[in-house]
């Protein structure tokens, strides 16, 4: 019974030492918009994004997220291939500083203790919440009225590999589906500018993340790795 209940407590502990990896790390990329000004490209970023993250792996398959990510947005509607809008010929800008929590699953094991070369796909999803500016459009061109916060929903997809023992480099794309139209003015909560609105006000304004990731990996050795 003693030899019985030191086993159990073994793997109990062996299972939480599993859940001390963590990662800590940069995003470095670009960021573009989606809406109803410019481009209607869905992958085509034109302004730097810039992000911490940190990764606390459960498993080999799976880990929680949480990072914070900043841009600036901007659009022109003569560059886009809409003949409408590249007519009307209005310009955007705002800023975006997100904060984003989720779970990240990888479809390869992908175990960061491992001195051999390990690579992965992954995507992630969770909830971001981000601060932006309520704009109007005047004059053809984006007018800041008051600093704002709205939610997302990030769906990226990714791959990754171990690229030293302790660095992990990854490349990734992600879109937001924000629960706000105004990303670009088109759509003020200031009633002062309702006849300011236009574009598709049924439809919510999109923002996408692409670029590289670099973290540092930290922690306690899962128990089943064999000594080396």
């Amino acid at each position: 019974m003693k030899r019985f209940l030191l086993n159990i407590i073994g793997f109990l502990f062996c299972m939480t030492s599993f859940g001390q990896i963590h990662e800590l790390g940069v995003f470095v990329g670009g960021s573009n918009y989606i809406g109803d000004v410019g481009k209607t490209d869905y992958l085509a970023p034109n302004d730097a994004a810039l992000g911490i993250l940190y990764k606390w792996n459960k498993s080999t398959r799976h880990s929680w997220r949480f990072s914070y990510t900043q841009t600036s947005i901007t659009a022109k509607d003569i560059e886009s291939n809409v003949p409408s809008r590249n007519l009307r010929g209005y310009e955007i800008k705002n800023n975006i500083k997100e904060l984003s929590a989720g779970l990240e699953f990888n479809f390869f094991d992908f175990d960061l203790h491992q001195e051999k070369f390990v690579i992965s796909p992954y995507v992630y999803s969770g909830l971001s919440t981000f601060l932006y500016n309520e704009t109007y459009v005047l004059n053809k061109v984006s007018n800041e009225d008051y600093q704002h916060y709205s939610f997302a929903i990030p769906m990226i997809i990714g791959v990754k590999a171990k690229i030293a023992n302790h660095l992990v480099l990854g490349l990734e794309t992600g879109a937001r589906y924000t629960f706000t139209d105004n990303l670009d003015g088109s759509n003020p909560k200031n009633e002062n500018f309702e006849t300011l609105k236009f574009g598709n006000l049924n439809n919510k304004d999109w923002y996408v993340f692409t670029g590289f990731t670099l973290t540092y990996t930290f922690g306690k050795n899962p128990c089943f790795c064999t000594e080396r």
